[in-house]
C-alpha cells in the first residue's frame, strides 16, 4: 500500500476503465518482484500492451497497484458476507463476515507479498491516515450495521463512528497474524468474534 494519496474508484487520467488484463498483469508483477520494483514497463509487457497505451490509462504504477488491491479486497468482502449469509441476524452476519475477512486477508497472496517484501508501505495506514481499502471496509461495515439497527440486533449509535471503530479494532488482528501459530490465531479470532458480537449487542 504505497504512501502516496490516491482515491480508487475515480476515473483514470484519461477517463478510461482499466482492462482486467492490465490489472491481472499488475498483480502478477507485484507477486513476482514486490511493490517498489513493479514498473509500468513491466506491467505493459506482461499485459501485452504498449507502455504509451498504459500511460494514457493511468498516471503512474501506484494507481494501478492500488486499483488491484481495491479489486482484491472488494472480492474478499463479498465472499465473507456471502459465507455469513445464513446467520439469523445482521449482527451475527457482521461479526462472522468481519472475522472471515480478518482470517483470510493475512493469507491473501498480494497482502502476504507486501508484508514479505515491502512491509514499511503499510505503516502510513496504521499511524497516519485511513487508506482506500480501509474506507471500503468502513462503508461495508456501516451498511451492515444499519441493517442490524433496522432488525434490532445492533444497538443504537452513530453508524460512522461505530463502523470506523470496528475497522480499527480489526486491524491488529490482520497485521499481527504472524505473531501466532495456527492454533493461537484461531483462538484469538474466536475471541474477536465474541468481542464484536458483545460490543454490538443492544
Amino acid at each position: 500500500m504505497p504512501s502516496q494519496r490516491h482515491n480508487l474508484g475515480q476515473p483514470t487520467s484519461a477517463g478510461r476503465e482499466v482492462p482486467e488484463a492490465v490489472l491481472d498483469a499488475t498483480r502478477a508483477a507485484v507477486l513476482a518482484v514486490g511493490v517498489r520494483r513493479t514498473t509500468l514497463t513491466d506491467v505493459a509487457r506482461r499485459a501485452g500492451v504498449s507502455r504509451m497505451t498504459l500511460y494514457r490509462m493511468v498516471p503512474d504504477v501506484t494507481s494501478l497497484i492500488l486499483e488491484v488491491m481495491s479489486r482484491e479486497f472488494a472480492a474478499l468482502l463479498v465472499e465473507a458476507e456471502r459465507a455469513a449469509a445464513r446467520k439469523r441476524t445482521a449482527r451475527g452476519r457482521l461479526a462472522t463476515a468481519t472475522v472471515g475477512v480478518v482470517r483470510r486477508l493475512p493469507d491473501e497472496p498480494l497482502f502476504r507479498r507486501v508484508l514479505d517484501v515491502d512491509p514499511e508501505l503499510l505503516l502510513p495506514y496504521l499511524t497516519d491516515r485511513i487508506g482506500t481499502t480501509q474506507q471500503m471496509a468502513i462503508a461495508h461495515v456501516r451498511r451492515m450495521l444499519a441493517e442490524g439497527q433496522a432488525d434490532g440486533s445492533v444497538r443504537r449509535g452513530d453508524l460512522d463512528v461505530m463502523a470506523t471503530s470496528m475497522v480499527l479494532m480489526a486491524t491488529p488482528f490482520v497485521v499481527s497474524a504472524r505473531l501466532l501459530d495456527d492454533v493461537g490465531r484461531e483462538g484469538a479470532l474466536v475471541e474477536f468474534e465474541r468481542m464484536v458480537d458483545g460490543w454490538l449487542r443492544p
